[in-house]
C-alpha cells in the first residue's frame, strides 16, 4: 500500500522565508557551543547571582585564576560577560539581560523536566 502524497509547497514557502541566513545559524551555533562548557555555564550562573572578580570566580570554582581567565575570554569574546576595572581589579558581570534569560531559560527547562520524570 503507497503512501498518500501531499502538496506542502506553501508551508515549505512560507518556513523558508523565516529561516535566517546560513551565516547567521553559523553564529548562532557558535553562539550556543559556548554554553556547552561546564566551566563556562558555572562561571555564568555565579555571575548570574554577582559581579566577581576573576579571584572569587576562581575560589568559587577552586580553579586557577589563569584558567577563570581563559574562560572569561571565550563569554567576553561572545559578548555574554562584561569587564569593569576598579583601580587593579577587574569585575565580570553578565553582559545583559538577554544573557539571564538564556540561563534563566534554560535552568527552568531542566527543572521542569526533571519534575515530569
Amino acid at each position: 500500500m503507497g503512501e498518500e502524497k501531499h502538496d506542502h509547497r506553501a508551508l515549505l514557502e512560507r518556513v523558508g522565508t523565516q529561516m535566517p541566513a546560513q551565516e547567521t545559524l553559523e553564529r548562532l551555533s557558535d553562539f550556543f557551543r559556548v554554553f556547552g562548557d561546564r566551566t563556562r555555564l558555572r562561571i555564568l550562573y555565579g555571575l548570574f547571582e554577582a559581579e566577581m572578580c576573576v579571584c572569587a570566580i576562581s575560589e568559587l570554582l577552586d580553579m586557577s585564576a589563569s584558567a577563570i581567565s581563559h574562560q572569561l575570554r571565550v563569554l567576553r569574546d561572545y559578548n555574554l560577560v562584561r569587564a569593569r576595572r576598579e583601580g587593579k581589579t577587574v569585575y565580570y558581570s553578565l553582559s545583559d539581560d538577554h544573557v539571564r534569560t538564556v540561563i534563566g531559560q534554560g535552568y527552568e527547562h531542566i527543572l521542569e523536566k526533571e519534575e515530569e520524570q
